[in-house]
């Protein structure tokens, strides 16, 4: 085999439209290189011993008029045999009416793929026909290769009768258009097969048949009379079916009824989906996709031997959509930004759940059957409430603590002493109520794809965002194969104040070589544990930083109250870390300063601490003006000062929820607003009147 195989270290094991699509998702060099080394011309011991374990094959092959399909054959463990490296010995019946009988000639390509489904392990290998015969069909191995387990659902089979006779209830009926019970199992699949070819030209060993499996939640794939939309997740990077695809647009797809044991056989023509389609890009893990046209196809009924019973879903499988949701998500996100900005949207507390002696999460789903607007791990969610005994709503910002690809927002709000809208949360708030909310918004979000190692750095409830980003990160990791390391400090007075400490732990314990996690509590009490229950005490330094990081090139996330934001900005930066690594979000007014010569301003703010000293104000839709002096206070306050009830969140230029729109005159902001206005709109909670302007005309 060794002269076999040094043939793949050499040339290349992929043909033109494996390495077109390759190149156009960025990994046509990577993919080359670990084609050569995992792509084989002959199998290995371990495949050819899993394969003679199987109680079943799926096969992909191409009928005479150049349609590609894709077959069940069947047996007790054992029926599939192995010669030597480079054969495969099959013993089995086809079933009556299997498009599968009209593949088996002479030299002909078959793709075959490898399954069991109670471990999720799987090996494909491309071959051809050397031999037939009654009963069994001889093949010759092209290619050998494992494939992950992603999105394999776990099953358990069962027999129902011996898999070398025949069923007397089985039958076999084509047709050209999908009915009704047909629509009806593809929306319910969570798994389906299949195949693709290019007719075999200059190389037939690298070119011919492929068939593999498609997985995900109940309802991945989208029915429209007879289209299917197929969400293509994140897999090996080989791309050898949309390879495929792109060279000869056919594809073979069998559904099995897991219940009855028969199957839907279709075949038919494929139209790509690589670019920015706003249906695939509402689909939670779908990183492109494609649409099948069903041309004709074969309902064979009771051909299976055996039943499915359902184990459990992929983890993969978990973190991605149905096309319900999407729909209800692409409804949400079709809106303008500046219009999804401005709507509230009534949401249900569907739980409610103490995270700390301080600190409660509250589950929230819409109420107004649209989906989930999609967010950044890190943003915040604007709401709106009425407390019991205000005479009007009031608006905050909180962080949410959930992922995004959940079925819910969560946030998770600290019970501030004296707090209207936190104690209302707290004490008032049940299981039922509504409460309206904004779309999330804000720029302190993590990007799970970068390289860097990260640090998030949190103070109290400024835990909140980063418990998002590590679940984000982790999700991500799952599903693309790139972890990002994360190292997480959260520092709190007392660990009955602290939040989330189980959930970091159940996550450090899941993912032990890519999260740390380190709680560090200002004022221990006598029953905790020094490395148990803490791993610090005191006030978080610069020398505890030293001590913690290896020495790396990280980028920092901080969040927590002011002046803890401000230490740690100083320890951080102390160590010689690049201003642009610190990415930090406070509560309250922003007052972080940073030690910048002079700060960036990608978003043209007017960034000005020469404010007016005396202007006059006019809210033009109250009919109201008035003479504004340097005294008044931002132009948020001076509304409020005059009767004026302009909406609001956060205060600090982060939410955008006091944008208005600005007729004449010029405003500037003495510090930059995280969340820059629409053209033509000034944020009145930061805003002042520029030194050299006389009138500002706002549409108030």
């Amino acid at each position: 085999m060794d002269k076999q195989q040094n043939r793949y270290q050499t040339r290349s094991p992929f043909h033109q439209g494996e390495k077109d699509i390759q190149s156009r998702m960025g990994k046509r060099e990577s993919m080359e290189q670990m084609g050569r080394k995992v792509i084989r011309s002959y199998m290995p011991d371990q495949h050819r011993a899993f394969f003679s374990q199987l109680p079943f094959l799926v096969i992909g092959s191409v009928d005479p008029k150049g349609w590609p399909w894709v077959s069940f054959v069947a047996g007790k463990p054992g029926f599939v045999t192995s010669p030597d490296p480079t054969s495969l010995e099959i013993s089995a019946l086809v079933s009556p009416g299997d498009a599968l009988q009209q593949g088996l000639t002479q030299g002909a390509p078959l793709g075959l793929l490898g399954i069991e489904v109670s471990t999720r392990r799987r090996n494909r290998l491309n071959t051809r026909i050397t031999a037939t015969r009654d009963g069994g069909f001889t093949l010759n191995v092209d290619q050998s290769f494992g494939n992950c387990p992603q999105y394999i659902q776990t099953r358990d089979l069962e027999y129902t009768r011996d898999p070398g006779s025949s069923n007397p209830n089985q039958d076999a009926a084509p047709f050209t258009t999908l009915n009704q019970a047909d629509r009806a199992i593809i929306r319910g699949a969570d798994t389906f097969f299949v195949s693709s070819y290019v007719p075999a030209r200059d190389r037939p060993e690298i070119e011919g048949v492929d068939v593999s499996h498609r997985g995900g939640r109940a309802g991945f794939v989208k029915v429209d009379g007879n289209t299917l939309t197929i969400p293509d997740y994140a897999g090996n990077n080989l791309y050898m079916t949309l390879g495929n695809f792109l060279t000869n647009p056919k594809a073979g797809l069998t559904f099995i009824d897991f219940d009855s044991g028969s199957l839907l056989q279709l075949t038919g023509t494929v139209e790509l989906l690589l670019d920015e389609d706003p249906e695939i890009k509402a689909f939670l893990g779908a990183e492109r996709g494609w649409r099948f046209t069903v041309d004709h196809g074969v309902r064979l009924n009771n051909t299976l031997p055996f039943r499915f019973n359902f184990g459990e879903y992929s983890p993969n499988s978990l973190l991605t959509d149905d096309w319900s949701n999407a729909a209800a998500t692409l409804a949400a996100e079709t809106q303008s930004a500046k219009a999804r900005q401005a709507t509230w949207r009534p949401f249900r507390v569907v739980r409610m759940e103490d995270e700390s002696s301080h600190i409660r999460s509250i589950y929230l789903e819409p109420d107004d059957g649209d989906g989930l607007a999609d967010f950044h791990a890190g943003q915040y969610l604007p709401i709106r409430v009425k407390p019991s005994g205000s005479d009007q709503s009031v608006i905050r910002t909180y962080t949410l603590s959930s992922a995004p690809g959940e079925r819910c927002y969560r946030i998770s709000v600290k019970h501030e002493e004296g707090g209207l809208v936190s104690g209302y949360l707290h004490s008032q708030l049940a299981l039922g109520d509504t409460i309206e909310v904004k779309a999330p918004l804000g720029n302190f979000y993590i990007d799970p794809q970068q390289d860097r190692p990260a640090v998030l750095i949190a103070g109290g409830v400024g835990i909140t965002p980063m418990i998002s980003m590590v679940k984000h990160v982790l999700n991500e990791g799952v599903r693309t194969r790139h972890y990002r390391q994360l190292t997480i400090i959260h520092a709190a007075r007392t660990t009955e104040e602290r939040a989330f400490r189980e959930e970091f732990g159940q996550l450090e314990a899941q993912h032990p070589d890519r999260i740390r996690y380190l709680s560090i509590i200002s004022r221990p009490d006598q029953s905790d544990k020094p490395g148990v229950d803490f791993n610090g005490s005191g006030r978080l330094t610069q020398d505890d930083l030293r001590q913690t990081l290896l020495l790396d090139d990280y980028d920092f996330y901080l969040c927590g109250p002011d002046s803890f934001m401000q230490t740690q900005y100083e320890n951080v930066h102390s160590l010689g870390v690049r201003d642009d690594r610190i990415h930090a979000e406070s509560f309250g007014p922003s007052t972080l300063t940073r030690k910048l010569a002079r700060q960036s301003n990608s978003q043209n703010i007017p960034v000005s601490p020469a404010t007016a000293e005396a202007v006059i104000i006019n809210f033009s839709r109250s009919k109201v003006e008035q003479a504004w002096t340097s005294g008044d206070g931002s132009l948020l306050e001076f509304a409020e000062a005059h009767g004026l009830t302009p909406e609001s969140g956060c205060r600090n230029g982060a939410c955008g929820s006091c944008a208005v729109k600005i007729d004449s005159g010029s405003v500037v902001y003495p510090t930059a607003p995280t969340t820059a206005a629409s053209n033509g709109e000034v944020l009145l909670c930061c805003a002042f009147p520029a030194h050299d302007t006389e009138t500002v005309v706002l549409a108030l």
